[in-house]
């Protein structure tokens, strides 16, 4: 199990993206969360789109792996399609905020957390600013979200710079990262 977090504008739906493009042989896992679609989002593709109360509905039947209310909205990690991955020997790759990749660490402390970031807290904040998804106070909010969440680097395995204009790069770090764990001695086993 492969967790990509890090702050808000590392690029982490980028990264997920890019790596899906090259057909590689991983299951992703999908999010579920109960903001709304933006712009070229599809349900079941980028993200599963439920209301407040839908949500609610899941946390109560225990669905979750994980989740949080991040930026108003909640986000979780459906736990069925995981298992079914587990299950079928592929390698999961999920994206999840600092704050999810802490609780997936408790729930399955065998799984390699990466944290994405920035080659600065300029470049950082010069990504955000270009969205231009967020409102003043919304656009403030995640900066500070983004600073808190650089001090929690501690948490992870790996860290992998996504600097500008270097996705390849970015990728191709994250496979050798995931190549090596499949070589080590002691394999990491993930049971859910």
């Amino acid at each position: 199990m492969i967790v990509i977090s890090g702050p808000s504008g590392a690029g982490k739906d980028t990264v997920i993206e890019h790596m899906k493009q090259r057909e590689l042989p991983f299951y992703f896992v999908v999010t579920a969360t109960t903001r709304p679609p933006r712009p070229n989002e599809v349900h079941g593709v980028d993200y599963f789109f439920f209301s407040k109360d839908e949500f609610a509905g899941m946390i109560e039947r225990g669905e979750l792996m994980e989740y949080a209310l991040v930026y108003k909205d909640y986000k979780g990690v459906p736990k069925e399609q995981v298992r079914r991955a587990l299950a079928s020997n592929q390698d999961v790759v999920m994206r999840l905020d600092v704050q999810g990749a802490a609780t997936v660490r408790k729930l399955a402390p065998e799984a390699v957390l990466i944290f994405l970031t920035t080659s600065s807290e300029e470049e950082l904040i010069t990504r955000l600013e270009a969205r231009m998804t967020e409102s003043p106070e919304g656009l403030k909010l995640r900066i500070a979200t983004a600073r808190s969440e650089m001090g929690r680097l501690a948490e992870f395995d790996y860290v992998v710079v996504n600097a500008q204009n270097q996705l390849d790069e970015t990728v191709d770090t994250i496979l050798a990262i995931i190549k090596a764990e499949h070589h080590r001695v002691l394999p990491r086993m993930v049971n859910l």
